[in-house]
């Protein structure tokens, strides 16, 4: 049987996980449809989602359809937890884009879209909720060609929108106007087909057009729109139908060697680690054993796969599934497990999809001796979701977390309360900005030359790079001039290093070259035994890196950037006066206005630490009528005052606070350090 890994994406409260239940209550895996208000669909299974009626953690169900298992994977549609769809993309075969009859193209609906056309996954577009007063047709066509992508088709016409019996009529070969544009847009993307169809029309028989309409959207060149409503089910077989059709399933190759990728990480009730995982080729069993990283084995003691709704306990997972492998202890999200047939996914290479999170907030436990499990189980919550980035304070005792904002906040928060037993506070939400080197600056400290008290040579040169390119190390010297591990050593140090630039920020887009390396090797007294004063080990260059780069930089010189929003408000008009001097004291540089009647749309960007005083003081503004939307826009060099962020530990700008923190670290071993 064929296998079809398929998305759910949305802005939130476009309807997703209602279209969800929708498609399993048709291919006959549920017998009643859960509400999303009544907390009782299959996929939001937390405490916290039904409560809040929001979905805060991808989920994965299955279904059948003819001779394809459909795995669909419901994803949050909430911006706050962007990081959960990022992580289930690597995996997808197809995806549908959910988006409102009633609301049209939303912010976060531009972000999904972008990336999805950007990593080429083949995508439909369901247009929900056209029973719902409201509902529009052809200004939602509108939208999405204008926002979206011109590259579209609507499948079928719709009519009562707005009404209990909103009903869409599927196109077929008799509709002279469908058949025409899918002409126009196939052609457009096919020469041979646009000559054939200009020679002689006749020629091009309906079934040849729907046949490279489904090559072309496999190839995601253009994406059918279908409509309906989840909650009255209209529209919804055509939309299996489509995913049927349209949407690439494959077998898989069972028998090649062992590979897939790990998205998702959770802990079951006995606190183990489970991993979920696409099989891209070959077939695990129990106790098999799994090369992780390419550097270790873990045995694996259990496996559950996808079947008709549920995940079932299961000897063996094959090529195309999606699988619950249970007693990889180290593994971590992004790992590529087996052998690897294919490129790790952009985010696994330190690549990411999405915008990293522009938040941070220092967590505050409750009692002050819940500190250390506080630690422990922020850790748990960072390896289920790696972008909330802990970040340790050594000298402040403090921990800080990243965010998207504020409702992640408020999640953490009750998370920490529910299933760990922990109240936590939280200080004032601050920007993550980040920094970016001016010029080009480079450092080098030579083995027994003062004032190098380590048994390591490193030269390193640290040059700008294009923006999102992150940051690229590279060797100027041999690759045998000394032990692979002392490179590697050098390697992680620098990229550890630069989370903290010249004013404290994560330092991105550059290049470090490593210019110098040079070591003494291993040395023993007459009688065998190994001396640490006369031969080099890979923590000398751990130590000795931090000096070099950060040496290298201060040279170079870098510019903090801080996160942008782009922000959408629709509001009546007569409340336009007011917003706009708000507007002004939050550092927002607006667009001009569209007026339309007593209505006003106003777009424009601002600081994203200001965002969330917007979001507050918006209500009182407009009357409470006022509509936000916003998201991730890009990073722009700060105006005015550089924000310095405090330091988390060691500060290897200040060379003699370095030298004594390494003196403390190690035990003073060596005389000088």
């Amino acid at each position: 049987m064929r296998t079809l890994n398929l998305g759910i994406l949305a802005h939130v409260d476009a309807g997703k996980t209602s279209l969800t239940e929708r498609l399993l209550h048709a291919a006959g895996v549920i017998d009643e449809i859960g509400s999303v208000d009544d907390g009782s669909t299959q996929t939001d299974s937390l405490d916290l989602e039904r409560q809040r009626g929001i979905t805060i953690k991808s989920a994965v169900v299955s279904f059948v359809v003819d001779d394809i298992t459909v795995n669909l994977i419901d994803t949050p549609g909430h911006p706050d937890f962007i990081a959960e769809v990022e992580r289930v993309l690597s995996v997808l075969d197809g995806a549908v884009l959910v988006i409102s009859a009633v609301e049209g193209v939303q912010a976060q609906t531009r972000v999904l879209m972008r990336t999805l056309r950007r990593l080429r996954i083949p995508t439909l577009i369901f247009v929900n909720k056209i029973d719902r007063r409201g509902a529009q047709y052809e200004q939602v066509l509108r939208g999405i060609a204008e926002k979206l992508s011109r590259d579209i088709v609507p499948m079928g016409s719709a009519a009562g929108l707005g009404t209990r019996s909103a009903l869409p009529t599927p196109c077929t070969a008799a509709d002279a106007g469908f058949v025409s544009a899918l002409v126009d847009l196939l052609s457009g993307h096919d020469d041979a087909l646009l000559a054939a169809y200009v020679d002689d029309e006749s020629t091009l028989s309906y079934a040849q057009l729907r046949g490279e309409l489904a090559a072309q959207t496999r190839k995601a060149l253009v994406h059918p729109v279908y409509f309906g409503s989840a909650i009255t089910g209209a529209g919804v077989d055509a939309l299996i139908a489509g995913v049927r059709e349209l949407l690439p399933a494959s077998e898989g190759c069972t028998e090649g060697p062992v590979s897939g990728t790990v998205f998702k990480i959770e802990r079951g009730p006995s606190g183990e680690k489970i991993a979920y995982v696409r099989m891209l080729s070959g077939t695990v069993r129990i106790r098999d054993r799994l090369r992780i990283r390419g550097d270790g084995e873990e045995k694996v003691t259990a496996i559950s796969v996808f079947d008709r709704g549920a995940a079932v306990r299961h000897p063996s997972a094959t090529a195309g599934r999606i699988a619950k492998l249970w007693g990889l202890g180290n593994i971590r999200i992004g790992d590529a497990v087996g052998d690897a047939l294919r490129p790790v996914p952009e985010q696994a290479a330190g690549q990411r999809y999405f915008a990293p999170p522009t938040l941070e907030t220092v967590v505050v436990p409750g009692r002050a001796c819940d500190k250390g499990a506080l630690h422990l189980a922020l850790a748990q919550l960072a390896e289920q979701d790696p972008l909330i980035n802990l970040r340790q304070d050594d000298i402040r005792q403090e921990v800080s977390v990243s965010l998207y904002g504020e409702v992640q906040k408020e999640v953490i928060q009750a998370t920490l309360a529910n299933d760990f037993g922990i109240d936590v506070t939280f200080r004032e939400t601050t920007t993550i900005c980040l920094e970016r080197p001016i010029g080009t600056g480079a450092c080098a400290e030579i083995i027994d030359k003062e004032p190098n008290p380590f048994l390591a040579t490193v030269g390193l040169r640290i040059e700008p790079a294009p923006i999102g390119s992150g940051v690229e190390f590279r060797l100027e010297v041999e690759l045998g001039s000394m032990p692979y591990s002392f490179i590697k050593a050098v390697e992680e140090t620098v990229k550890e290093t630069l989370r903290q630039g010249i004013y404290g920020w994560q330092v991105t887009d550059c290049t470090v070259i490593m210019t110098h390396s040079g070591y003494w090797a291993r040395q023993s007294h007459a009688h065998g035994t190994f001396d640490k004063s006369m031969s080099s080990t890979a923590g000398d260059f751990r130590n000795l890196t931090p000096l070099v780069l950060m040496s290298a930089l201060r040279q170079a010189g870098t510019t903090v950037y801080e996160p942008l929003h782009f922000f959408r408000i629709e509001l009546p008009a007569d409340a336009l006066g007011p917003v706009l001097p708000v507007l002004a004291r939050l550092g927002a540089v607006p667009q001009t206005p569209v007026v339309r009647g007593s209505a006003c749309v106003l777009e424009g960007e601002i600081p994203a630490d200001r965002m969330y005083a917007l979001e507050q003081q918006l209500p009182g503004l407009t009357r409470g009528e006022g509509v936000l939307e916003y998201a991730f826009e890009r990073y722009l060099p700060v105006r005015g005052a550089i924000p310095s962020r405090p330091r988390s530990d060691h500060d290897p700008l200040d060379r003699k606070e370095y030298l004594l923190h390494v003196v403390r670290r190690v035990g003073g071993h060596r005389e000088g350090a």
